[in-house]
């Protein structure tokens, strides 16, 4: 198992480019089988969690040519049903499959969905909402997703799932009739998924809303789209620059995002300039907690969209380790997300965690390196930034966690300036 060695101090400064977005790729990738004709991706990003995806699509027998940051894909020759089950351990995304396996092509058995370890993640809202579209589960032997017969249906999903609104809606895209989905989540990557699956055939309206309409067509065909850049790398790399002092221009970012992923950040008394599609950075920020009116302790929570993604608190938090206040955290999403936590306290920071969903961070705090593990992508990132700032060595340990969401991620910090390396 791989290792990162870090020597913090190095401020981070030049350019970065924006990748993929990686939530909204796995389900484009599963998107392809319902379709027999070539789908092709650009802007993928070259990530652990998508070679997964794309092992678990050639093992169906989808024909699959990678060529750089482009995956073409044709779903012509599907000759398995099945999943394989150490494919389906490795990433959260193979529950994607239910959905557009079952109503294309009758079925698909899969193994429990693996993923990072930040709480329990239900597949209730998944089977719920397939079972009302005519698709049934059977657990006896793995999950086993069955089409009996298709019917549109007026599906108020239980909780607005990013997941299962990508599964319900890419069934319901070749069932006859109009599918409403109310409590639909209406994330800028699902916005992204629908915007492919119109470009091939589908008729979907309320795109970036939580109720979508779904006109059913008998088949969809092939089509060419670039996956949008993704502001959770955007931002991360914002962070590891803030937090180590040093200036950074963004390209290739997703503006129109940024009023969401901004207000966090500006909590903390940093600032940037966009214009057009570039984000500038000044050097050496001056990181001050804003407190809120009447000089109340600021809290930074996470939701559904338009709430700040779960995905970046990690980040933001260890920023609020270097800024001179009081910052209240509210994970409400994921039970186990904040548990890295005594990671950071090990290193010198100042972290109170409440219980599993709260933690008030105090700063500054003066950090040092240690040895440690992530248990997820997100909380990965936030220790490497906590590293990059770091006095002295750190080794953050199981590298391939990072590699599964970020990137050629050391290559990209060292020709910001980071001092790191990875350890075989």
């Amino acid at each position: 198992m791989a290792s990162f060695v870090i020597q913090g101090g190095n401020p981070l400064s030049g350019v970065h480019r924006a990748a993929g977005n990686k939530n909204a790729v796995l389900p484009m990738l599963a998107a392809c089988v319902l379709t027999d004709e070539p789908v092709k991706l650009t802007n993928v990003p070259l990530i652990q969690d998508v070679h997964t995806m794309l092992a678990i699509l050639d093992a169906l027998g989808v024909q699959v040519d990678r060529r750089g940051h482009t995956v073409t894909l044709c779903a012509r020759g599907i000759r398995r049903r099945n999943l394989d089950p150490k494919l389906c351990h490795r990433v959260r995304s193979s529950i994607l499959f239910a959905g557009p396996m079952a109503a294309r092509h009758g079925q698909v058995t899969l193994s429990a969905p693996g993923g990072d370890v930040i709480g329990r993640r239900r597949l209730d809202t998944h089977v719920e909402g397939l079972r009302q579209l005519g698709i049934r589960i059977d657990t006896s032997n793995g999950f086993a997703f069955k089409r009996t017969k298709l019917a549109p249906a007026r599906i108020l999903l239980d909780e607005a799932s990013v997941t299962a609104t990508e599964n319900v809606l890419m069934a319901a895209v070749l069932v006859p009739g109009r599918t409403t989905i109310f409590n639909a989540a209406c994330e800028p990557h699902v916005q992204d998924l629908c915007r492919m699956l119109c470009r091939m055939g589908a008729r979907i309206d309320g795109i970036g809303t939580n109720y979508l309409q779904i006109d059913g067509v008998e088949r969809l065909g092939g089509t060419s789209h670039r996956v949008q850049p993704d502001t959770v790398d955007a931002a991360s790399f914002l962070a590891a620059a803030v937090a180590t002092g040093g200036e950074l221009k963004i390209e290739d970012l997703p503006a129109d995002q940024f009023d969401v992923i901004s207000r966090p950040f500006s909590k903390l008394g940093i600032t940037w300039s966009i214009e057009g599609r570039t984000l500038t950075l000044p050097a050496k920020q001056r990181l001050r907690v804003q407190d809120d009116l009447g000089a109340a302790i600021p809290k930074v929570e996470d939701g559904i969209w338009p709430a700040f993604p779960s995905d970046l608190m990690s980040v933001v938090l260890i920023l609020a380790t270097q800024a001179r206040g009081t910052v209240l955290f509210f994970e409400k999403l994921f039970e186990s997300r904040m548990y890295f936590v005594d990671r950071l306290i090990a290193m010198g920071a100042r972290v109170v965690q409440c219980d599993p969903h709260r933690v008030i961070v105090s700063g500054p705090a003066h950090l040092h390196g240690i040895h440690m593990s992530s248990p997820d992508i997100r909380a990965g990132m936030g220790l490497l930034i906590a590293a990059l700032c770091a006095k002295g060595e750190s080794v953050i340990d199981n590298a391939d966690i990072i590699d599964r969401g970020y990137e050629g991620i050391e290559n990209k910090l060292r020709k910001l300036g980071a001092d790191i390396v990875r350890r075989k």
